[in-house]
């Protein structure tokens, strides 16, 4: 089968490597009609996630056809319409049965090796290098699905592809940054970064109760999106001053109420900032550039909330603990518990209360996937989101 393959830092090809096989009766095979380029994905490509290998299958937003089962599948059929959500899970365990699907202690074959850098290991994930289990990813035309009873979401209403694919990662992502900010009514919460996670977070604070929403990037394009699809007010962080300034007048001189961090771990500024964190990583005395973290955390009201959702894979530097204890802010994070949130976002879509086709500016197929990695990483375009089909 073709599939979009890692080949080194700022390398993807599409090759031919081999067609996925049943190895577990609870396994699935999945051929693949829609899958897509993730913001994570560009971690990959840039080379700040470690363990990736040559000719790593890449990829983790995908659905299709069900076209294999093993025996010990109850709840999947040969023909049934899937989306998979790009972390896998047991259903069993501790972690599974209180919900906290990304942090599966049964799904991950390398965690010892996620132990060593991060205490404990999270989930398995598709496509997303050796730390989260090596397992081939969905940029392909098949994929093995594990534990297929627990993760796949049968689709049965003749919704298209695009408007459930992003079931499976980023439209949950977004929602549960903004669950995570335990938002009132009347609240305002500010945004960093007007990607496909940052609009479905704007979105999901507008559905959640959020009365004002303000988005905070560098590129027109998604900040015109972020305006005319989404709702917020913006800013452009290379137009103003100072960002934390700017936001302390648009609420009175109080700050958001909470913060999201829609970025991570390769965030951009101009100054002094940035060459620092630049100089850090290069010199591999940080691993990541906690840029919007640092000002989210900054900006943020006394007593509020930041949100982490923002891939972060390392350590970082000047991390401004004093902020945090000193006025009492609660930080939250964690890689998206997609099974929590599939079905009932599944009905919020049938309710006409959210269209996760309008992040989609490009449409491609699957053997053009490197010039989708390179259009989607350079924005060039207007490129905001790139959909890949087989």
């Amino acid at each position: 089968m073709k599939a979009t393959c890692w080949m080194g830092k700022k390398s993807v090809e599409v090759r031919d490597v081999p067609d996925p096989q049943i190895l577990n009766q609870s396994d699935a095979i999945v051929r693949i009609t829609s899958t897509a380029i993730c913001g994570s994905d560009l971690h990959l490509y840039n080379g700040f996630i470690p363990t990736m290998k040559s000719g790593d299958v890449l990829g983790h937003e995908f659905m299709g056809e069900v076209v294999e089962v093993g025996r010990s599948v109850k709840q999947l059929k040969v023909g049934d319409r899937v989306v998979v959500p790009f972390t896998i899970a047991c259903g069993n365990c501790w972690q599974c049965r209180h919900d906290n699907w990304s942090l599966c202690e049964n799904s991950n074959p390398n965690a010892a090796l996620a132990e060593k850098m991060m205490g404990h290991a999270a989930s398995g994930a598709f496509g997303y290098s050796h730390l989260t289990g090596g397992f081939a990813g969905g940029q392909a035309e098949y994929a093995r699905v594990p534990f297929a009873d627990v993760g796949p979401l049968k689709i049965e209403n003749g919704f298209a592809d695009e408007q459930v694919l992003f079931l499976s990662d980023i439209l949950p992502t977004g929602y549960m940054a903004a669950e995570m900010c335990n938002i009132q009514p009347g609240d305002t919460i500010a945004i960093w970064g007007c990607g496909p996670v940052g609009l479905f977070a704007i979105k999901s604070a507008y559905l959640l109760g959020a009365e004002r929403v303000i988005a905070i990037d560098r590129f027109d394009y998604r900040l015109e999106m972020a305006r005319t699809k989404c709702g917020a007010e913006t800013v452009n962080y290379e137009q103003v001053e100072s960002v934390l300034e700017t936001l302390t007048d648009m609420t009175a001189g109080r700050g958001p109420d909470a913060c999201i961090d829609a970025v991570g771990l390769e965030a951009h500024t101009h100054g002094l900032e940035y060459a620092y964190d630049r100089t850090k990583q290069a010199l591999a005395m940080e691993s990541d550039r906690p840029i919007a973290l640092r000002e989210a955390i900054m900006a943020c009201r006394n007593g509020g909330t930041v949100s982490v959702i923002g891939v972060y894979g390392g350590v970082i530097d000047k991390f401004p603990m004093g902020t945090i204890m000193n006025r009492s802010l609660t930080i939250k994070s964690g890689q998206c518990h997609v099974h929590r949130y599939m079905r009932p976002l599944l009905k919020r879509i049938e309710n006409g209360e959210i269209d996760p086709s309008v992040v989609i500016t490009h449409r491609m197929r699957l053997a053009d996937a490197a010039k989708g990695y390179d259009i989607f990483l350079n924005k060039e375009d207007n490129c905001e989101k790139v959909v890949l089909t087989t």
